[in-house]
């Protein structure tokens, strides 16, 4: 093919999703005017667009490449099993090779008594069952009432209506949409970097665990059925909590009966170094887990509700109950033996162990960025990390949201070879497991670099920093 005619080709296919296709979180207007970054390789770390130009990819996806794009043998192991068996339903009392040895390798891989497997198709679905899961529990222990569910601010569980009324990141909350508000109560974001400046962390945190406990005062303790928190927030800017929060939070669960949800569909498989991040990195034994994304290292779409054996034998309790939650796909045998190739590559190749190695290396070398003016913070965990712009670094203004900081450091970024992602003030990374000391160079000069550039170009449009 010729250079013009691939030229062509490239533009048309810019054309054609321009002109057909709704993006998650579409913003129509940048969108019908300059279209999209059409994608068409990806090899380990690095994508390539129609052009042919190269990026590394420092968001892994969305969260999840974990083990790298263009693996033959995961591209074997999914043809083998399209070959052998494409499709098979798991409804009521049928199911399939890769999705029974998927269910009994979770249960060996999550922590504590969390030996039963609920799949779904994502990360949505599996915290839609979960929240469905804590109203079935408590009914079928006799309190068909405790069925409400507790959040926090600034979380993210997933786009279907039920999990996107759970969850509440600003930007997510549009007026053209409808949520659900009856039996969902959301306490304040923890976030240890914007709490009232009179108070320390540790106050921090005693304040954050009394409104717990305020909440369950004023609702009551045989409402509300189930806490869910993310151990890390991720989309909602990268969240730690204080020291000890999680456990504490966990411990009122405990005294109240009150199921909690670890959704670990971002920290799971490998993020934070760990299968599974709420006891290794937490020490919180949930009695629900969900996942998804680095499960099958987003090779094919697949969730999981990972949920207690005390959780099963109330809700089997006299074996007369139906569960009648499921969807097509639960289970679907391709994407489990994704799932089952994509751990053996984990284990063969000791990624948690390169996750938390290198992981530590990239704090390093980012947190030097909090030198440069525009950047408030720079948090997270391993290979969970964001950058926190600022109009001021002492009082931690943000600047106007039409400054649009972020995404103009994103954009100075791709112009030279990397992705990062921009969420409100923030820049977002999450890349894959197999990264290297090397790569994390290049992301940090990279973005050094780019956080330069635009604070020059808002010192030269008078925008006033500091």
């Amino acid at each position: 093919m010729s250079a013009r005619a691939a030229t062509r080709t490239n533009q048309d296919l810019w054309e054609m999703d321009r002109a057909h296709t709704l993006h998650p979180w579409a913003n129509f207007g940048p969108f019908e005017r300059k279209g999209s970054l059409v994608i068409t390789k990806g090899q380990g770390a690095w994508l390539w667009d129609a052009d042919g130009k190269r990026y590394f990819d420092a968001v892994g996806g969305l969260w999840c490449t974990n083990i790298g794009l263009g693996r033959r043998e995961m591209a074997t192991a999914i043809a083998e099993q399209v070959e052998r068996l494409a499709f098979s339903n798991t409804f009521v009392d049928m199911t399939n090779d890769p999705a029974a040895r998927l269910a009994a390798k979770l249960a060996e891989l999550a922590p504590g008594d969390l030996n039963r497997v609920h799949f779904t198709t994502g990360g949505s679905t599996a915290v839609d069952t979960a929240v469905r899961m804590v109203a079935y529990y408590h009914h079928a222990n006799g309190n068909p009432q405790k069925t409400d569910i507790v959040a926090r601010d600034h979380s993210y569980h997933g786009s279907t209506y039920l999990s996107q009324s759970v969850g509440k990141r600003p930007g997510d909350r549009v007026e053209e949409f409808r949520y659900k508000t009856d039996g969902i109560h959301h306490l304040r974001c923890p976030n240890p970097y914007r709490r009232p400046s009179h108070m320390t962390e540790a106050q921090f945190c005693d304040d954050l665990v009394a409104e717990f406990e305020a909440l369950i005062a004023r609702v009551g303790a045989d409402r509300i059925g189930g806490f869910i928190a993310e151990p890390i927030q991720a989309s909602g800017g990268i969240i730690i909590p204080p020291e000890g929060y999680l456990k504490r939070m966990w411990d009122v669960c405990q005294r109240h009966d009150i199921l909690f949800i670890a959704d670990e569909v971002v920290t799971a498989f490998g993020r934070l170094g760990h299968w599974f991040a709420s006891l290794a990195e937490f020490g919180v034994q949930p009695d629900i887990i969900t996942a998804a994304k680095g499960l099958t290292s987003g090779y094919i779409p697949l969730g999981a509700v990972i949920f207690s054996d005390r959780i099963w034998n109330v809700m089997a309790k006299g074996g007369e109950r139906w569960f009648t939650s499921g969807l097509t796909y639960s289970g679907h045998p391709v994407a489990c033996a994704a799932g089952l190739k994509n751990i053996e590559i984990i284990e063969r190749e000791d990624l948690l162990a390169n996750a938390t190695a290198v992981g530590a290396y990239f704090e390093t070398r980012m947190k030097a960025l909090e030198a440069l003016p525009l950047v408030g913070q720079v948090r997270g965990r391993k290979l969970m990390l964001c950058v926190e712009n600022v109009a001021d670094k002492t009082t931690k203004a943000l600047l106007p949201d039409g400054v649009n900081e972020s995404k103009r450091i994103s954009n100075a970024c791709e112009d030279m070879g990397l992705l990062v992602r921009p969420i409100g003030h923030l820049n977002v990374m999450s890349p894959p497991l197999i990264i290297t000391e090397t790569d994390v160079d290049f992301i940090a000069e990279t973005l050094e670099k780019a956080i330069q550039q635009v604070t020059d170009d808002l010192v030269r449009e008078g925008v006033r920093l500091g």
